[in-house]
């Protein structure tokens, strides 16, 4: 997580040139636990993960009633963070790209994504996507492309990507790995397809340990009947997901 928002920050600095305390930022979505959890360790400076550089002082509240985690709990989180952090709320996300360097796209549902990243990549504001990317892979493709096109740094990542272990791995310390498996929680949810819920963390520990030449991938069960993704790399490597209980690899 911290190392997600040092990034965002490292790219508003960067872009405007800006002392790294001048940034403000703001939120898109506030329907997931993110925008609490990234906005205490941003604006708390006596929290014990505190990263300076940063504070969340605007947001637009989005939502989707179709989809319950986000109708059941977007009240709650907007709640916390004007009462507790001063966050303002804005009407549009047109409007709170006027008021902020930098934007964290937290909305829990994919499908408004490029159209909610659409207006802060025209203003030219480093953009960090929160899970799921998209809700197409379509609109995935047209989110990179626009930010291409336009010169904005945009990302997205899962936390588990920067884990010590992985990292560790990546950089040699077992030496030029030919295959790896990795496991996470994989929950569907019906507006999605398949992975794009929830399937980035262990997906996204295995890129980071097989690297980004991946040439095929199919897509199958295991005996139990959970979610099985393989996938052929360059030189014959074999990179595997399975969904399990808890995050690990091997």
């Amino acid at each position: 997580m911290k190392n997600i928002l040092l990034g965002l920050i490292a790219a508003g600095t960067v872009t405007f040139g800006y002392a790294a305390e001048q940034l403000r930022l703001g939120l898109i979505g506030l329907d997931t636990s993110h925008v609490v959890a990234f906005t205490k360790i941003l604006n708390d400076t006596k929290h014990s993960q505190h990263i300076p550089g940063g504070k969340v002082v605007a947001a637009f509240k989005g939502g989707s009633p179709d989809i319950p985690s986000s109708r059941d709990r977007i009240d709650r989180f907007t709640k916390t963070l004007v009462d507790d952090y001063g966050g303002k709320l804005y009407p549009s996300v047109e409007a709170m790209c006027m008021e902020v360097d930098a934007v964290l796209l937290e909305s829990v549902d994919g499908r408004p994504h490029l159209k909610q990243a659409k207006p802060v990549i025209e203003a030219g504001l480093p953009l960090f996507i929160d899970k799921p990317l998209a809700g197409s892979l379509k609109d995935a493709v047209s989110i990179f492309a626009l930010a291409k096109k336009k010169k904005v740094p945009v990302f997205t990542s899962s936390s588990l990507r920067f884990a010590k272990a992985t990292l560790a791995v990546r950089r040699g310390s077992l030496g030029k790995v030919k295959s790896c498996e990795t496991h996470s929680p994989c929950s569907l949810e019906p507006h999605h397809p398949d992975l794009f819920w929830y399937g980035i963390h262990g997906v996204e520990s295995l890129f980071t340990v097989m690297g980004p030449d991946c040439i095929s991938v199919r897509r199958g069960k295991t005996v139990e009947g959970k979610i099985e993704v393989t996938g052929k790399w360059q030189g014959g490597r074999v990179g595997i997901f399975r969904e399990g209980k808890g995050y690990g690899g091997k």
